[in-house]
């Protein structure tokens, strides 16, 4: 009997595997390095009992692990555009799983910073989104990359929702000290994301520029066409707005909570309900991201949280106002990554994306770590964060507003010259 399958219709059908292969590397790697960093935040009690350091020092290793996850991106970007995203992202899951083990030895601040804000998070940074968000841009079809950014998006949702409860299962079965060890084993299950994503985006694109006889643009020649973008610009500065409301709720959510008199059981789960439906907000944003325009769905995105911030004010702090302000946060916790994504690459091309993006999540982070010290020092200062959810809505109102100017056509190139 012989086999009247072609070449063409073999590659047809072997697509779409391919296309779910690439996701389930980029949104399980996400998983496992999201989710084992935002884990850490569960030992914080037990490092204190530990060292005898004080909250304050071991809390220092974390703040500066935020910053330090936001500073590595661009740079790791600009890495993985050249020398290929397979190798950033070993380095990244090696580092990752090196700070997670190695933490339990820790017994000075210095130390922990050492593990906690240097190994750990700039690995998970070199593992993250603007890494793993550029390769899935290459390597998928244009017309499906809102919903391919919204899966990997999806995916550090849910290392969060499920690396907590394996934390607190292995402590409560072999003690905090070797359930961190094996926290970072189990990071090493994204090893082999480094194949399915390998490749190098530089090289395509001076393929695609030599067949188009446009000009390749190098590292430099792209950072400042970006920045002399006024889109860009724009873009970066309401993301930032961006990290401010995710730090302030991450971080002082539970005190929100037990200061409206409610158990801090509410508070804990308030923060499961947020990485819930984060996974729901990601999935239908990235569904959305090629049906409307990406500006308009930022614009609504941040105009929801201030109006959702605003209602919340004025509600009765009851249990249930509280688990539908979170459930409502949530869906808009992180949605605002896949159109974010999705506008560097239309505006761009995915040469320089990971570069590029990650520059815009070092503006989120900066907002992050603005969020998450001005929550706590308006606290101390006034016994209310009422101060800081005013600014939160003037901010989402702002954040909401410089977005509708954003234009989505994509910048000339310039031609290339003849040899």
């Amino acid at each position: 009997m012989t086999n009247n399958t072609t070449p063409q219709a073999a590659a047809r059908s072997a697509a779409p595997l391919a296309l779910w292969l690439v996701l389930l590397a980029a949104a399980g790697t996400f998983a496992m390095t999201m989710g084992t960093r935002q884990t850490m935040g569960l030992f914080l009690s037990a490092l204190n009992t530990s060292t005898g350091l004080g909250i304050g020092s071991i809390s220092l290793a974390f703040a500066f692990g935020q910053l330090w996850w936001g500073l590595t991106q661009p740079f790791a970007g600009a890495v993985a555009d050249r020398i290929g995203t397979g190798r950033v992202i070993l380095l990244g899951v090696a580092l990752v799983a090196l700070g997670t083990f190695i933490t339990p030895y820790m017994t000075t601040t210095a130390g922990l910073i050492f593990a906690i804000g240097v190994l750990a998070a700039g690995g998970a940074g070199m593992a993250g989104p603007s890494v793993l968000m550029a390769a899935t841009a290459r390597l998928v079809p244009l017309q499906k990359r809102g919903l391919a950014s919204g899966i990997v998006n999806a995916g550090g949702s849910f290392g969060q929702f499920v690396m907590a409860p394996i934390a607190i299962s292995l402590t409560a079965a072999v003690g905090w000290a070797s359930a961190m060890q094996w926290l970072g084993v189990l990071v090493l299950l994204a090893l082999p994301a480094v194949w399915v994503l390998k490749g190098n985006s530089n090289a395509l694109a001076a393929q695609a520029a030599a067949a188009s006889g446009q000009k390749a643009l190098t590292a430099r020649e792209a950072i400042a066409q970006a920045l002399a973008t006024p889109s860009y610009r724009y873009l970066a500065a309401g993301f930032l707005v961006c990290g401010f409301h995710v730090a302030f709720l991450a971080t002082h959510l539970p005190g929100v909570i037990a200061a409206c008199g409610l158990s801090p059981e509410i508070g804990g789960w308030s923060l499961a309900v947020i990485g819930l439906f984060n996974i729901v907000g990601s999935l239908a944003m990235g569904w959305a991201v090629g049906r409307w325009r990406m500006k308009s769905l930022l614009s609504l995105l941040y105009a929801v949280r201030g109006l959702a911030v605003l209602i919340f004010l004025f509600a009765p702090k009851t249990p249930a106002v509280v688990l539908i302000f979170a459930a409502v946060m949530g869906i808009t916790f992180l949605s605002t990554v896949p159109p974010t994504a999705g506008l560097v690459a239309k505006m761009f091309g995915t040469a320089n994306m990971a570069m590029l993006f990650g520059i815009v999540m070092l503006s989120h982070q900066m907002g992050g770590f603005l969020g998450a010290y001005l929550g706590g020092s308006v606290f101390q200062a006034t016994g209310s964060y009422d101060w800081v959810w005013y600014i939160d809505i003037v901010l989402a109102l702002g954040a909401a507003l410089v977005n509708l100017p954003i234009r989505e056509a994509r910048l000339a190139r310039p031609a290339a010259t003849a040899a």
